[in-house]
């Protein structure tokens, strides 16, 4: 009897040993089961992720494209076929070396790149560039041209600028300098293209000089111009039918053009009612012309940059009319033509003034005490080159000035107390640019910052040579920067899509902000893509 127990007693146990055992075996299989899916499933996401890149629509790769760099376009044409042909087909600028060992490859270079709308041919001085036939081969395969930069395209004539013209009618930009083609080939871009609205000219040497010279315009182009700019041209006048006849002309800027054009702005005021904004600079104008441009009532802005014919009568006149005013800009090259008097006109009338700007002007206490009390909204003041600008008239900014934000002065004789005065003046000024003074020391400075912490403060003392130079002129010459405080005055990016005018840290931006681009695009995608197939 005990003997049946104990044997049954046993078997049970060997029973439960067994489905023990086959438990973890079969827990093993199955640990060993999921463990192959998971690398099963993680080996199609992987799969799945590389099938998002190929299945990624190309507008959205196009997209991607147009926010990286150009070295990164590059570098992503490279990885296999499908983008290469994206990448050519969403490209809109290009820029091209226009050395004349370039026409054999256009038609290979344009049938990749076929929806360019902005072209940059430029050329070496030492180069022969492209001919006529190069850019009328052009011309046929970028018949959507909108924006056109020549530069130093020697080799081209009035014959290949008639066929370019006749080819590309909806060009809206032109810009061309060191360029031998004449007044014939101007004038078929303006006859030829209805919709152009910009036209910047440069060292154009095919211009007859003298009274035999062609006049240019204003053809049917006319009508749309909104901008002519004209630089370094021995007979700029001949111009003159195209910026009188641009009636819906809004800028006009004129540097070191030879000539009388005193002649020319009574006949522009007459015709062209809209002009908001005049540069001139190194050209022959004087007094009569600035009172005939004192009747252009919605003019905004004014460049007067080493025009020393210019008087205070003049100004003066501008100021009385021109009450919406906005930026002044005056280089008086040290000729004390213009003074205490047109600066006190400005401050009666000009009430809008935002920007002022003064070179080789020699302000005193009473006309800059009136142009900060009458002027409220000024905010950007650069004094320059000024025997009369101490610390009295510094002192007097820092205490009328209520809206200043940017300060520039330089190679005035102001000192540390001059400093000082900003300390408790001036709310709401952000930045302040000293040059060349050598009146303010670095310890004036560091006083200043320590007590407005929040305060910009550049220190240049002037012993160093300043090597930087600018084509502009004017304002820039002398240290001036003054960028636009409103998103909408914020001109295009240039033409050239060559990243040589950019630094190590704007091309390390533009890489990571691509990267991301890419990868919140990639992301979207998956999730919609797994959201779709759940």
């Amino acid at each position: 009897m005990g003997q049946s127990v104990s044997t049954a007693k046993l078997t049970s146990r060997r029973d439960c040993n067994r489905s023990q055992r086959s438990k973890s075996k079969s827990t093993a299989l199955i640990g060993q089961m999921q463990a192959e899916e998971v690398e099963e499933v993680e080996r199609n996401s992987i799969d799945g992720l590389s099938d998002i890149i190929s299945v990624l629509p190309d507008e959205c790769l196009a997209c991607i494209f147009q926010s990286l760099t150009p070295g990164d376009r590059k570098r992503c044409s490279l990885v296999c076929r499908r983008w290469l042909r994206i990448e050519g087909q969403s490209r809109h600028r290009l820029s091209l070396n226009a050395q004349s060992d370039l026409h054999p490859h256009i038609p290979s270079i344009f049938s990749r790149f076929d929806a360019v709308t902005k072209l940059a041919l430029k050329c070496d001085r030492r180069s022969v560039s492209i001919g006529d036939e190069a850019l009328a081969q052009i011309s046929e395969h970028c018949r959507n041209l909108t924006r056109l930069k020549l530069r130093a395209c020697r080799d081209l004539t009035d014959a290949g600028m008639l066929a370019f013209a006749k080819n590309c009618k909806c060009l809206k930009k032109l810009s061309c300098g060191s360029c031998t083609f004449g007044a014939k080939g101007m004038n078929a871009m303006l006859d030829y293209c209805p919709a152009l609205e910009e036209l910047s000219v440069k060292r154009l040497r095919g211009i007859t000089d003298g009274a035999a010279a062609e006049p240019i315009g204003p053809g049917v182009a006319a009508a749309s111009l909104k901008s002519i700019c004209l630089k370094e041209l021995y007979n700029g006048q001949c111009f003159g039918p195209l910026i009188v006849g641009a009636k819906n002309l809004r800028s006009l800027k004129l540097f070191r053009c030879s000539g009388d054009w005193d002649k020319l702005f009574p006949l522009l005021v007459d015709r062209v009612t809209g002009i908001v904004e005049i540069h001139m600079e190194r050209i022959q104008v004087s007094d009569i012309g600035l009172t005939a441009i004192s009747n252009c009532l919605n003019l905004e802005i004014l460049h007067l940059v080493k025009t020393p014919e210019c008087t205070n009568v003049g100004l003066g006149s501008v100021a009385e009319k021109c009450r919406l005013l906005r930026k002044l800009h005056i280089d008086g090259w040290k000729a004390n033509r213009i003074g205490d008097q047109g600066l006190i006109a400005v401050a009666k009338s000009c009430l809008n003034l935002q920007e002022l700007v003064l070179i080789g002007v020699n302000p005193t206490k009473i006309s800059l005490e009136m142009l900060a009390s009458n002027c409220q909204n000024l905010e950007r003041l650069a004094l320059c080159g000024s025997d009369t600008v101490g610390d009295a008239e510094i002192s007097c900014i820092a205490l009328k000035c209520i809206a200043l934000k940017k300060l520039c002065i330089k190679s005035c004789p102001v000192s540390d107390h001059g400093m000082e005065a900003l300390a408790s003046g001036c709310p709401n000024l952000v930045k302040v640019k000293v040059k060349k003074c050598r009146g303010v020391t670095s310890e004036g400075v560091e006083w200043l910052r320590t007590n407005r912490g929040s305060l910009v403060i550049n220190l240049d003392t002037g012993e160093q040579l300043d090597a930087s130079a600018s084509d502009g002129g004017g304002a820039q010459d002398n240290g001036v920067e003054f960028p636009p405080m409103v998103a909408s005055q914020i001109g295009a990016p240039s033409i050239a899509s060559s990243s040589t005018g950019r630094s190590t840290s704007h091309k390390l931006l533009g890489l990571l902000s691509g990267m991301s681009l890419v990868a919140c695009t990639l992301r979207r995608f998956g999730n919609s893509n797994g959201s779709s197939q759940s």
